[in-house]
């Protein structure tokens, strides 16, 4: 038996490409693996350390054996519990066309690419819808207060300007209390009945008659005064009235939060009215008239900014009838006191 250079017997010529630097030498291809039976007496030279951190290096003398095999199982590997190769039918990935648990008709899961913020329309739209619902609603409100005031102030010109009429509301002054009785069911009845006031025609209806019974009663306390104190009163009015409600539609500030203090404001005005009736004097009635003018002016605020609804509070867009009714009644309380305030002063 032949020895080669390393001194391995049994050995040929080795494959230069397959020597292993940590170990002896392996053998060209087509050699037989060493039989350690046929092995010689000889000591074998000792086995170079492999480096590996944690084994005892060989020392001197030792003879190595078969290698150990390792416990883990070995090629091929098992397949593991997970279904391979396409999905099967009924398994398919949430939100995607085939799954009965997604949303139907979703536009974000239709194409390849991920869904587009303008693809969602029903969101853009209800946007859209909402605004322009409320822009109806203001306009509407304002409609109807535009034909209440013309109203109420045609009857205020007739008692003022015609004398007859000026004569009659004076000589018949049951007539005044008969039409507060209407007004004030009326009032009660749109105030406190949501559904009838909600109730079309029935809410027109009752409207109407609240209109006719308080214009009858403004316009008979205006024929108490003359015609240049009447005409004051109303272009400050108009003035005030105005100023007000541009002012609460533009800006950021959130009257609606105040409207429990001018409750008790209103509370506080009411039991001063009675103070009046028995103390009857000149600045007394002026300063009453002044605090219920300032009062029904932040009413009127207020009033405005529940119509636009990105407030604190607001109405719903079927309280058209309701908003008008506040706006009607905080504007001729402005007329009234203010029409108090100017003639007394020119007393």
């Amino acid at each position: 038996m032949s020895q080669d250079k390393s001194g391995y017997p049994g050995m040929a010529e080795t494959n230069p490409l397959h020597n292993n630097v940590y170990g002896p030498p392996q053998p060209a291809f087509g050699m037989p693996p060493p039989n350690y039976s046929q092995a010689t007496g000889e000591a074998y030279p000792p086995a170079a350390g492999y480096g590996q951190p944690g084994f005892t290096q060989a020392g001197p003398g030792f003879v190595p054996g078969p290698y150990p095999q390792m416990p883990y199982p070995q090629m091929p590997y098992p397949q593991g519990p997970y279904p391979q190769g396409p999905y099967q039918e009924g398994h398919t990935q949430p939100g995607f066309p085939g799954d009965p648990s997604g949303p139907a008709g979703s536009p974000g899961y239709h194409g390849d690419g991920p869904p587009s913020y303008y693809d969602n329309e029903e969101f853009t739209n209800s946007g859209f819808e909402d605004k322009t619902i409320r822009q109806a609603f203001i306009r509407k409100v304002f409609m109807v207060l535009t034909v209440q005031l013309l109203v109420t102030f045609s009857f205020v010109a007739v008692f003022t300007f015609v004398e007859d009429a000026k004569t009659f509301v004076r000589h018949n002054p049951w007539t005044y209390y008969v039409s507060y009785a209407v007004f004030f069911v009326s009032l009660i009845v749109l105030s406190c009945c949501g559904d009838f006031r909600r109730k079309h025609p029935w809410n027109l209806v009752a409207l109407s008659i609240l209109t006719l019974s308080l214009s009858y009663m403004v316009g008979m306390i205006a024929s108490f005064y003359d015609t240049e104190t009447v005409i004051m009163a109303v272009g400050i009015t108009a003035v005030v009235c105005f100023t007000v409600v541009l002012f609460s539609l533009q800006s950021k500030y959130d009257f609606t939060s105040c409207r429990g203090v001018l409750f008790v404001c209103l509370i506080v005005l009411l039991l001063f009215s009675f103070l009046c009736i028995f103390i009857r004097h000149r600045i007394l009635h002026i300063v009453y008239a002044s605090l219920g003018a300032l009062l029904f002016t932040c009413f009127l605020a207020v009033d405005t900014q529940l119509l636009l609804g990105n407030k604190k509070l607001a109405l719903s867009p079927e309280e058209y009838i309701f908003a008008a009714l506040n706006l009607y009644t905080d504007i001729i309380n402005i007329f009234l006191y203010i029409l108090a305030i100017v003639g007394r002063s020119r007393e």
